[in-house]
């Protein structure tokens, strides 16, 4: 199970079973480097340093930023982090989906997960080594596969070892109610949950800071998933409000056991 230095509040350590409770419900929280640095990991890094994240994505969305990357990995001072990811293209035009698997294949003795778009994969076969630590995640209203449940088992089935990384603000954008989550999290959750991005989503679909409208929503549902994986914040923040943000994030997960009975777990599928 995840521990999590964050579980202190101001100064003060759940003691006896609560601490217990608290190491069980709370995830490990952390940023995206390319929300606070686009296109710059080395910046979005800096960005965290002194601040409470125990979790990191290092992004190369776009594809000519993952050869710099992955060459860079082995020299980062990533000590701060208890959970680290890739995020994997986000769109392949130049590289083929062979050269991008290969340049991200450390990431499995590394023990970093990838998050990978599932409409980027057109060739299973580049992805099947990745086994567990392939994070397919569910997409934005602009995609025309990996919305929904239903979209995403073809991916699950060509890729069975493969885990989830559940976008809540996509998932938020398809169903404001969070019905599609709840599907996905009830058809492709529970151990196969490995990774959760949280934020908001504006009109042009540009992942935006987090409103209390989403830490209420987030707040409802939190109990689906149980213990949490850990949370990556995708919010484009000004470097004075991470701490605010992740701050915010941690509301969004602290009422564990909002509108659950005891023993609740993942929903049915409906």
């Amino acid at each position: 199970r995840w521990t999590n230095r964050s579980l202190l509040r101001n100064g003060q350590r759940p003691d006896g079973h609560h601490a217990a409770i608290w190491s069980l419900l709370m995830p490990l929280f952390g940023f995206s480097t390319g929300a606070l640095a686009l296109g710059d990991f080395r910046r979005g890094l800096e960005l965290l340093r002194g601040v409470d994240a125990d979790a990191v994505e290092l992004s190369a969305l776009r594809e000519h930023e993952l050869p710099a990357l992955m060459q860079a990995a082995g020299e980062l001072e990533l000590d701060q982090f208890e959970y680290i990811s890739v995020h994997a293209p986000s769109h392949l035009a130049e590289m083929s989906e062979g050269e991008a698997s290969e340049l991200l294949l450390p990431c499995i003795d590394r023990g970093w997960n990838v998050v990978l778009h599932p409409d980027v994969v057109r060739d299973f076969e580049c992805w099947r080594p990745f086994g567990r630590r392939l994070c397919i995640e569910n997409m934005d209203k602009r995609k025309t596969t990996g919305r929904i449940a239903g979209e995403l088992r073809r991916f699950f089935e060509e890729l069975p070892e493969a885990s989830l990384c559940l976008d809540l603000a996509h998932a938020r954008q398809i169903d404001t109610t969070f019905s599609v989550a709840r599907t996905i999290v009830a058809e492709y959750g529970g151990d196969r949950l490995a990774q959760i991005h949280l934020s908001e989503l504006d009109s042009r679909c540009h992942h935006s800071p987090l409103s209390w409208g989403m830490v209420a929503a987030v707040q409802e549902m939190s109990h689906w998933m149980r213990p949490a994986p850990p949370v990556i914040l995708e919010s484009q923040v000004s470097t004075g409000a991470v701490q605010d943000e992740l701050r915010l994030a941690r509301e969004s997960f602290n009422r564990a056991d909002a509108g659950a009975p005891r023993g609740a777990g993942i929903p049915a599928t409906a």
